[in-house]
């Protein structure tokens, strides 16, 4: 059979793979094209394994929520090269991957690999047909999902795809509550909080952190009264640095984002609280 131009394509079409690769698969398959894809499917997954120990730290992250706001996911799917990630070809499959992951409802990257894509391939079908077509080892690295009963979910992916947050609002979902959410995601990726509040720190962490702070306080000769205030003291700036609701809003400056909601309830009379968070940040 002639392997005409418009079969090409038509192949290049279907897998998103090179010319080449898209000629030689028709070549090899007598311009059978349902055979060309399995075949070229097939050298995709051969191409995962020969790149299996290379390094992805560059890739995006996405996510996406339900209508109602009240279920959402994010993922990280990372890539080789920063030429890569920037691609057409890569962005739309995490975009395909975020969805398959959101059908599937679960944090398990193995059941998210096994579940199908708008492509009518399982996601590591998907991976492994792009990854034939960049060359690049693609992996789905986590997955997490948040549920938000008693209120709604906001988002906020930076620029590039690189970084992006998720936050679960209990409260009344408004314009105005929403767009509050929006910023608070905003901060969760800008200033990386540790927890949301004080409870969310361990004890472990705080006791380190003490100890830290009284001995240097000590090896700069203060007196053990001088260093425990010392202490007492960077405890709170550790708190209000590494506990969303305490730290400095991005948005206000001078205004804690606790403050902020504050705000909100004396505007609105409803109350908003941060109940949950996810930040995920390309190879962090």
């Amino acid at each position: 059979m002639e392997i005409t131009l418009d079969l090409i394509k038509e192949l290049r079409h279907k897998t998103g793979a090179g010319i080449a690769d898209c000629k030689k698969a028709l070549v090899e398959n007598d311009g059978d094209i349902q055979k060309a894809v399995e075949y070229l499917r097939k050298k995709g997954a051969a191409t995962a394994l020969k790149r299996a120990d290379k390094v992805t730290n560059e890739g995006a992250v996405k996510s996406k929520i339900s209508d109602d706001r009240k279920y959402g996911v994010m993922i990280e799917l990372t890539c080789e090269t920063d030429f890569v990630s920037r691609g057409n070809e890569f962005q739309t499959l995490s975009d395909r991957v975020a969805e398959a992951a959101f059908n599937a409802k679960s944090n398990d990257v193995e059941k998210v690999m096994g579940t199908q894509t708008s492509n009518n391939l399982t996601v590591k079908e998907d991976i492994d047909s792009v990854v034939s077509s960049i060359a690049e080892k693609v992996e789905l690295r986590r997955v997490a999902t948040m549920e938000c009963p008693d209120g709604f979910i906001c988002e906020y992916i930076h620029f590039g795809s690189k970084l992006g947050s998720l936050v679960a609002i209990k409260g009344k979902l408004t314009p105005d509550s929403e767009a509050l959410g929006k910023s608070i995601a905003m901060q969760v990726v800008a200033m990386s909080p540790m927890a949301i509040d004080r409870k969310g720190i361990s004890d472990e962490v705080m006791a380190k952190e003490k100890d830290i702070y009284n001995e240097a306080a000590k090896n700069e000769g203060k007196s053990a009264q001088i260093a425990e205030r010392i202490t007492l003291n960077k405890v709170e700036k550790f708190y209000q640095d590494n506990c969303l609701i305490e730290q400095e809003s991005i948005k206000e400056s001078g205004r804690s984002v606790q403050e902020l909601m504050n705000d909100y309830k004396k505007k609105s009379g409803d109350t908003l609280e941060v109940t949950d968070m996810i930040r995920f940040h390309i190879g962090g």
